[in-house]
């Protein structure tokens, strides 16, 4: 039985973590079935976006399957540290910092420990009010090893970030869309719709044009501004001699939609 469930509609890819009796908690096998699909992903022409979620009504993913891990402390696996090379599906999304299409995540329930992690992850993250967001590990003798250390403390005031990843404190749906963790918060019946209304901008828009803006932004966040701007950016040197680049402006003046065959 598969962990993950994949299917495409139009230009839109849908990921589905598909364990929703353990609350969708990822086990080994759920990460080398996810790392496929982002290869697929990647690679399919005809994806645009990418809209990552969690079967049921109640979690969007509580992250490590915690039973598994004590098996595989029994079995005297070797630990776990920051990051995920050496384990199943490297590199996860967590790390796959050269996936170029942009991800959705569609959160409602818990986002906790590698949920949260993968949703931090995401480019664009739309919450349901019943959304729940922590990273427990401190209370577990872990660590938030998927990139919540690192991405917590850049995407929130370090003082508050530290508040969180200290004592494993939930953070609900408000107090996330406050600090600028998700892009929108709506009651849960309005989830989908609002989805929706995201991956039809973003199919919209300019394939390489996304793809060179995500990978310019994530590229650049630490640099000094004039380095930003000497950086050579390979998806922005595809969206320059595209016939995508000359299309745009010239649907704008024709008033008509842009038809885009690049990307």
């Amino acid at each position: 039985m598969t962990r993950v469930r994949y299917e495409r509609k139009g230009h839109v890819a849908y990921v589905t973590l598909d364990r929703p009796e353990v609350l969708n908690a990822m086990d080994g096998r759920t990460h080398e079935e996810l790392a496929a699909v982002w290869d697929e992903v990647e690679d399919d022409g005809e994806v645009r976006v990418a809209v990552l979620t969690g079967a049921g009504d109640r979690a969007f993913s509580v992250g490590q399957d915690l039973k598994e891990r004590v098996r595989l402390n029994t079995a005297g696996a070797p630990p776990t540290t920051f990051g995920s090379r050496g384990q199943p599906g490297w590199p996860r999304l967590t790390e796959r910092f050269t996936l170029s299409k942009p991800v959705v995540a569609r959160v409602h329930g818990y986002a906790l420990g590698g949920g949260f992690e993968l949703a931090l992850a995401c480019d664009i993250v739309i919450a349901s009010d019943q959304a729940v967001f922590a990273l427990p590990e401190v209370t577990l003798g872990l660590v938030p090893g998927a990139g919540g250390v690192f991405r917590l403390a850049r995407q929130l005031p370090l003082r508050t970030a530290m508040g969180y990843l200290l004592t494993g404190r939930r953070m609900d749906a408000r107090t996330a869309l406050h600090f600028g963790l998700v892009n929108e918060v709506v009651p849960y019946d309005r989830l989908d719709e609002c989805v929706a209304g995201w991956t039809a901008d973003l199919v919209r828009s300019a394939p390489l044009s996304v793809r060179a803006i995500k990978e310019a932004a994530y590229t650049s966040v630490d640099m000094p501004l004039e380095r930003a701007f000497a950086t050579r950016y390979v998806w922005e040197e595809r969206r320059m001699y595209s016939s995508d680049a000359a299309e745009g402006p010239r649907a704008f003046v024709e008033k008509r939609e842009p038809v885009w065959i690049d990307g």
